[in-house]
């Protein structure tokens, strides 16, 4: 079987058995008619022949050949749900970082191998055809990745399934790098037409903003309130067809665009007055123009929370309106639909649901509430405090008055309730209060999700027992039964199958095809561990896919890398609490080393450095800066040129991540220990064989469980060291004073080294790690340095490395999305399966 082709079902009978002729098999999966298909597309939609079609030309044509390929599925597969009546889960993101769709729907199609051959025998550069699709940068990292996991591990489990969230327009910004400072540019990613989406704007949905309520009764007396909105906008609706691997289901993932109810005042323009003609127009569509506004500014807040309440909202009356379809009422709404809120960005479902129930269904407060609590689930993404948004009462009261007001009642019940069962425990109450007081009151997201969700989970087994114990543990106490881990998982058909196809088909030929399904079948491999033989397949595979990045950073990005040094890699979001630059640390101690003795014998490392800052967080952008600085320095010096090269890849995304995972030979890990939700590069580098340094962090301990010790790097403190630490009085002047090593690392950065003299550039970074180090660089440097000793010796002995390498890949069956969404189908959402059965091929009529 070939590498990337599944065992899918065709869905349209082969011309050779139905002697129907093959341009009237419209969307058969055979060689010819594919190609018929993608030259009919080429010359009718996108109006060009082969000697006039460019590179766009080509990939618009194969993608609309594909998509013809999952229509039919996607379309059944909506009817089938709607027929069969079945409870559906509803994913609410406000970040699906889905990653280039085209080689993705090949694999899941099973026609990826056919496809690439098409187009070598028409002399078309594949590749080259792949790079033209932009990747869709709307996520941060990895909250926006694990909804695209969980999409895809929905779809090919064949779980009925909706996700929602926002059509940014400019999705993360593209990042550039001028100076060695990381510069935004905006990401257009919608610059050229997408052929991914499907318009629905007769589903489009009115969204209310701003205004105030009256309050009157019905006609049986009871109270009823109406929400006076100063502004209305559309919602409408861009379906993307999600398909599974080896299954029928195609599921949707429907995200909102913001327009304006009326886009063209003519009364203003006749009046001369242009501007106020398209305003309202504008002033709409700001609210789904660019992922995540910097919230350093009223205006800024302000519009998250727009975006946030509008595809909220949106979602939810799409929702109604589905059920409605079928049922007379919302008595059992919650029987037919889960909705996931994914961490807290989703949380004003809570009162949005109650004001629908409430005030457009006319159902009473408590049945209202029985309905939410039943319907909602929410996962929390982070232990730190500073990450619970925090909305200030004024902000939220001027955009969502009514929502203010259902807030305020939910707290004064839930407050009364809590005071009955604890009488005197004033703490706790000030602690899942949904109000925070203070001078400038702010509403609690996370308080609010917490209230109204009948379900709630951290993404680690460690988040977990830590939300229960710090973070959210007052709640614990409250509703321990609440609580669940759901580990994290990736799905191995992106991450393995289409990232790192030679070394899918090495697994496949050893132990057969059944791992994408069921990626504990990995485990399969161990017995090869230890055969010369295989070891010698294996590290010549990783020893290509070295040399695959390095040739694809030399051609698409001007990078030069050396595939014969050891790939030491960090590529995530930066942020201080990952720490980046603790690793900067051990590359100026391995520079010092050389400097010092420049004849010793050391391993020759490249360090891949990748991920972006948020615009308006300085200490991350200083990072980026000061690696920049130390790449500079080190690889332009002839003393260790060969031994230490520094590089950082400029706008790291899902397709770069898709050639850095599998050639990385170890991966960094190195977060403060208590700070990482759960991580999930750790577990893409890990499948792919690359070998794990790391701290007791996020999932880093699972993994740890599942390679086994022996095969992880292991350093630093763990969380209660670190509090322990912390509440001790932390002083990391000490180590610094203490230590010769780590002296004279942070004095060559003191003294203007990396910067051309200039001691005062990296001054902010060094006065923290003296004065305050939240992150304890000090504390972990030299368990970090001398762990990295310990690779380098490891490094020297490749049978055994490899060894180390092919049981990381064979135990990693548990960090499947797979397994994580089959929990949580069972144990939160109460789903099942759904059988897609689709007819063969009619040219005479309609599908069955």
């Amino acid at each position: 079987m070939s590498t990337l082709t599944p065992k899918v079902k065709n869905t349209s009978t082969s011309p050779e058995k139905t002697n129907i002729k093959i341009e009237d098999d419209r969307t058969g999966m055979n060689k010819e008619t594919l190609k018929r298909a993608f030259l009919d597309h080429l010359f009718y939609i996108q109006g060009v022949d082969r000697s006039k079609a460019s590179l766009r030309d080509y990939y618009m044509a194969l993608s609309y050949t594909v998509r013809d390929r999952l229509l039919h599925r996607f379309l059944k597969t909506i009817e089938t749900y709607k027929k069969e009546e079945v409870k559906i889960v509803s994913y609410f993101s406000a970040e699906f970082l889905m990653g280039r769709h085209l080689g993705n729907n090949l694999v899941n199609l099973g026609i990826y191998d056919t496809m690439k051959d098409i187009m070598t025998e028409m002399k078309i550069d594949f590749e080259d055809i792949i790079e033209q699709e932009p990747d869709p940068g709307l996520g941060n990292g990895g909250l926006g990745r694990l909804a695209a996991c969980f999409l895809d591990s929905l779809a090919s489990l064949a779980m009925p399934a909706i996700g929602y969230g926002i059509r940014y327009e400019f999705g993360i910004f593209h990042q550039t790098i001028q100076d060695g400072w990381q510069v935004e540019i905006p990401d257009n990613w919608l610059r050229f037409e997408n052929p991914w989406e499907i318009a629905r704007p007769d589903d489009a949905v009115e969204i209310k903003l701003g205004g105030h309520t009256e309050h009157t009764h019905d006609e049986n007396g009871n109270p009823k309130t109406f929400w006076v909105a100063d502004s209305t906008i559309l919602a409408v609706p861009y379906d993307t067809p999600v398909p599974g691997y080896d299954t029928n289901t195609v599921n949707p993932l429907r995200l909102w665009k913001a327009e304006a109810s009326e886009n063209f005042n003519f009364e203003a323009f006749n009046a001369g007055q242009y501007d106020r003609a398209v305003q309202e127009k504008m002033d709409a569509e700001t609210i789904s123009k660019v992922l995540y506004p910097n919230d350093n500014t009223p205006a800024g807040r302000k519009l998250r929370l727009e975006q946030q309440y509008f595809f909220v909202s949106a979602s939810l009356q799409d929702l109604i309106r589905i059920h409605l379809r079928n049922h007379n009422n919302l008595d059992h709404f919650a029987d037919k639909v889960a909705v996931q809120l994914n961490d807290t960005h989703p949380a004003v479902a809570v009162a949005e649901l109650m004001r629908l129930l409430m005030d457009k269904h006319n159902y009473q407060w408590e049945k209202a509430w029985e309905i939410t609590t039943k319907a909602l689930a929410y996962t929390n993404h982070t232990l730190m405090p500073e990450a619970l948004e925090r909305w200030p009462v004024s902000i939220f009261g001027e955009l969502l008055p009514r929502h203010l007001e259902i807030i305020y009642e939910l707290n004064h019940r839930f407050l009364e309730d809590q005071r009955t069962y604890f009488p005197g425990d004033d703490d706790l109450i000030t602690n899942i209060s949904l109000i925070e007081e203070r001078e400038e009151k702010l509403i609690r997201m996370a308080n609010l999700a917490c209230l109204g969700s009948h379900a709630i989970n951290g993404v680690a087994a460690l988040h977990t027992e830590l939300l229960k114990q710090d973070t959210l543990k007052h709640f614990a106490k409250l509703w321990p039964e609440k609580f669940f881990n759901k580990t994290n998982g990736v799905t191995p058909r992106r991450w393995i199958l289409l990232s790192n196809p030679k070394l899918s088909a090495l697994v496949t030929e050893k132990i057969g095809d059944g791992w994408l399904k069921n990626l504990d079948e990995m485990r399969k491999l161990e017995k090869f561990a230890d055969d010369a033989a295989f070891r010698k397949q294996w590290r010549e595979i990783k020893q290509q896919n070295k040399q695959s990045l390095a040739d694809y950073l030399l051609k698409y990005r001007n990078i030069k890398i050396d595939p014969n040094t050891m790939f030491d890699v960090q590529v995530k979001r930066i942020h201080e609490y990952k720490r980046q630059h603790l690793m900067v640390l051990e590359i100026i101690n391995l520079y010092n080393r050389i400097k010092e003795n420049p004849n010793a014998d050391y391993v020759p490392r490249t360090f891949l450095f990748g991920g972006k800052a948020a615009p308006g967080y300085f200490m991350a952008k200083l990072i980026i800066k000061l690696i920049n600085a130390v790449a500079d320095v080190v690889n332009n010096d002839p003393d260790v040129r060969g031994r230490l090269n520094v590089v950082f890849m400029p706008n790291f995304n899902v397709s770069l991540g898709q050639r850095v995972y599998p050639a990385a030979d170890l991966s960094e890990q190195i977060s403060t220990a208590g700070k990482e939700a759960s991580g999930t590069g750790n577990m893409k580098f890990a499948m792919n064989g690359a070998l794990t340094i790391g701290t007791l962090d996020g999932a880093n301990i699972e993994i740890r469980e599942e390679a086994h010790p022996e095969n992880f790097f292991l350093f630093g403190l763990t969380a209660h060291e670190v509090y322990d630490r912390k509440a001790q009085g932390y002083s990391p002047s000490e180590y610094y004073h203490n230590n010769g090593s780590l002296k004279a690392v942070i004095d060559r950065i003191s003294s203007g080294h990396f910067s051309h003299g200039n001691g005062e550039l990296f001054g902010p970074i060094v006065e923290q790690l003296m004065n305050d180090d939240p992150y304890m660089l000090m504390a972990d440097y030299q368990a970090y340095v001398d762990c990295q000793d310990a690779v380098s010796e490891a490094y020297r002995d490749q049978e055994n490395w490899t060894r180390m390498s092919i049981l990381n890949s064979a135990r990693m069956g548990k960090f499947s999305s797979d397994r994580t969404i089959a929990e949580y189908c069972s144990e939160i959402w109460n789903v099942k399966p759904v059988d897609i059965k689709i007819a063969e091929y009619n040219p005479n009529g309609a599908n069955n």
